[in-house]
C-alpha cells in the first residue's frame, strides 16, 4: 500500500492502524537535513503519531546507507510501515538517490511493506519533482551531503503530488503556483489539501514498479 498525505497523518488513518500488535515503523527524517539537528522534536511528534496506530518506531536514517544499498535493504525487510516526513523534497531525493533507497524498497512493498508519506515524502513518491521548485530549494545542499548529488523522484504513482494546496499552511500559495504551471504544462498532478490523505494499491509485479 502506498499512502500519501499532505500534512502529517491526514485524514484517512484507519488504513494504517495495526491490527496486530508488533507494528514496527522507520521513520525517515533526511528532508529535514537542511533545517539543521531538529530530530528530537521531530522524532517525538512522529513517532507519537504512529505509536497511536499500533506502531514501535525506528528513525532510518539514509545517510548511513549512502552507497550501502544492501543495508538499507536488509534493514527495510524487517518493517511493516516506512514513514517519510516533510521538509525539502531536493534533499529527500538526493538522500534516496544516494542509499539506493528506491531499488531497496520496490522489493519490500510488494512483499506488503507500507510506504507512506507527507509533503515532501508525497512529492517524491511521483514521477519527477516538476513544480517543487516553486515550492522547495532545489539547490541546497546539508551538511554530509556531496556537492552536486543527483536526485530522481521514487515513480511509485504516475502523477506528481502538490501538498498544502489551498490550505491554511505558509507554504501553500507556492503550492497553488506550482498547481497552476502543471495545470499549464499539462502535466498529470493530484493537489492536496491539508488533512487529505490518498490511498493506493502497489501495482503487481508485472506492474509499472520496477527495480
Amino acid at each position: 500500500m502506498i499512502y500519501l498525505s499532505s500534512y502529517r497523518l491526514g485524514n484517512d488513518t484507519d488504513v494504517l492502524r495495526r491490527q496486530q500488535p508488533g507494528g514496527r515503523a522507520g521513520i525517515v527524517l533526511n528532508a529535514l537535513d537542511v533545517y539543521g539537528d531538529t530530530r528530537a522534536r521531530d522524532w517525538d511528534r512522529e513517532a507519537g503519531d504512529l505509536e497511536r496506530l499500533g506502531y514501535a518506531s525506528e528513525e532510518i536514517d539514509l545517510r548511513e546507507y549512502f552507497d550501502d544499498g544492501v543495508a538499507l535493504s536488509r534493514r527495510l525487510a524487517d518493517l511493516h510501515l516506512v514513514w517519510v516526513v516533510g521538509g525539502n523534497a531536493f534533499v529527500l531525493a538526493r538522500a534516496m538517490y544516494a542509499s539506493g533507497f528506491r531499488e531497496a524498497l520496490i522489493p519490500e512493498l510488494h512483499r506488503g511493506l507500507i510506504y507512506g508519506g507527507y509533503s515532501a515524502g508525497a512529492c517524491v513518491a511521483g514521477p519527477d519533482l516538476r513544480g517543487v521548485d516553486l515550492i522547495d530549494d532545489p539547490n541546497i545542499i546539508p551538511d554530509g551531503y556531496e556537492s552536486g548529488m543527483p536526485f530522481s523522484a521514487l515513480g511509485l504513482v504516475p502523477f506528481r503530488i502538490v501538498p498544502h494546496w489551498q490550505s491554511d499552511h505558509p507554504e501553500s500559495e507556492a503550492a497553488d503556483r506550482a498547481a497552476a504551471l502543471l495545470e499549464q504544462e499539462d502535466l498529470a498532478y493530484r493537489p492536496l489539501r491539508d488533512g487529505e490523505a490518498l490511498v493506493l494499491d502497489v501495482p503487481g509485479k508485472d506492474g509499472d514498479l520496477r527495480s
